[in-house]
């Protein structure tokens, strides 16, 4: 990686003086300015975006019509706290509208962790129990109830004791499959295994069921078709509430709206977040009636939650969705992107794995392909140079060797093949 340019290297030096080590970022950039798909640092470098900021500016980064709505409401109303406003009653309706119909309340809260954390206590408080089935690699949030419901070692690696009741099981990261087999003969042998783990993990009073459409911390493991919703089958016949966790996956994400709408899922409670603002901070649980009816006035509440600034912003979200049709973008420009990963896969053999839908794609490297021994070291110089060459990506997954592909929907095909080159000529030096 080149030395950063002098104001960035002054802001870092900043970021280093007044900010902990456990603030994380995947390459030295301090970020200035951002238009739709393309990034402009604090010394003026450019960027092409495979991040929406880490998966949040669907609409792309500062679309006038969200920065105007913003801009509009911030002069007339911020914060009433226990007050409702016509922003946020017009925003609720909307989502109503646009979700399943079985689903017809929604609650707002700040942020996806928030929202996991409330959806947690109304499964308890709906179901009378308290134990909750999530899964291997799933990532929640990190305040201690979504924390303890994560299935990752190193996001809650000496916080214990976590929340009891949390019953965690195996995922169908296929890819790297813990049980060794292979999909073509497994019969979703990891679903059949979910009655072992709760009949020895249970202590008798199963609440509910938690998973992301996607896995997005993880590497972006996707389950193969089909097992979500059996597993929804599953948590039915087991009479318990199925939360489907859709803060990263939706508004348009995968190439719908809602990343359920592929398997038709029918979710108790389904909690939205990231895309919905859009660079603003609100989340949001939606459920049944008959779930949100559990929890009497005032039992739970959010300082934020709800406030008009953020209603504002995502009712300007769902305008520009529909207007510019984005969705649809994601899927056509999702299924460009995809062939021209596939063809990166053919033509280096580091890479082990190319999965996801519409405009999120993880590439999972390796040192060999035969023994897919991960490969993080490279995975980290790769994303370096490719912030180098004007491309902005990062790292994630449960062994760092991964690379994040999930651009703004607003992405050209044009800047699509510009992306893609600037990836296959650093692959090439390596």
């Amino acid at each position: 990686m080149k030395k950063p340019g002098l104001r960035t290297q002054g802001f870092l030096e900043i970021s280093q003086k007044y900010e902990p080590d456990c603030m994380n970022w995947q390459a030295p950039v301090v970020w200035d300015r951002a238009q739709g798909a393309e990034i402009w640092d604090i010394d003026g470098h450019h960027y092409i975006d495979w991040t929406s900021g880490v998966l949040v500016a669907n609409v792309g980064h500062a679309h006038p019509h969200l920065a105007e709505a913003v801009s509009r409401q911030s002069r007339r109303l911020l914060n009433p706290f226990d007050f409702p406003t016509p922003e946020r009653l017009h925003l609720a309706q909307k989502i109503i509208e646009a979700t399943p119909p079985h689903l017809d309340k929604v609650f707002f809260v700040s942020t996806g962790g928030e929202a996991m954390d409330a959806a947690m206590r109304l499964v308890r408080r709906a179901s009378g129990k308290h134990e909750i089935v999530a899964f291997w690699g799933g990532f929640h949030g990190r305040s201690f109830g979504p924390m303890s419901l994560t299935g990752l070692p190193k996001i809650k690696k000496n916080f214990g004791p976590l929340l009891p009741g949390t019953i965690l099981a195996p995922y169908p990261y296929c890819y790297r499959c813990p049980f060794e087999r292979e999909l073509a003969d497994c019969d979703l042998f990891c679903l059949s295994f979910l009655d072992k783990i709760v009949e020895v993990e249970s202590a008798g009073s199963l609440a509910g069921l938690m998973v992301e459409p996607y896995q997005g911390t993880s590497g972006f493991v996707f389950p193969p078709e089909g097992y979500l919703k059996k597993l929804e089958a599953w948590a039915r016949r087991r009479q318990i509430l199925f939360v489907l966790d859709e803060v990263q996956s939706s508004f348009g994400r995968t190439g719908t709206m809602w990343a359920l709408e592929h398997e038709q899922l029918e979710p108790d409670i389904l909690v939205l977040g990231k895309g919905l603002g859009s660079g603003m901070p609100i989340a949001a649980v939606v459920a049944r009636t008959a779930v949100m009816s559990s929890l009497e006035r005032g039992e739970m509440s959010s300082t934020a939650g709800g406030n008009p600034l953020s209603c504002a912003a995502a009712l300007a979200v769902f305008e520009i969705i529909e207007k510019e049709k984005l969705v649809e973008k994601a899927a056509s420009n999702g299924a460009f992107l995809r062939e021209k990963l596939l063809r990166l896969q053919d033509k280096h053999k580091m890479i082990g794995d190319i999965r996801g839908m519409g405009l999120v794609y993880g590439i999972e490297y390796v040192k060999d392909r035969a023994t897919k021994e991960p490969a993080p070291d490279l995975v980290r110089d790769v994303v370096l140079k490719c912030v180098e060459e004007g491309l902005m990506c990062g790292k994630l997954g449960i062994y760092g060797n991964v690379m994040r592909v999930a651009p703004p929907l607003v992405i050209t095909p044009d800047l699509i093949d510009r992306s893609v080159a600037i990836l296959d000529q650093v692959l090439s030096e390596f």
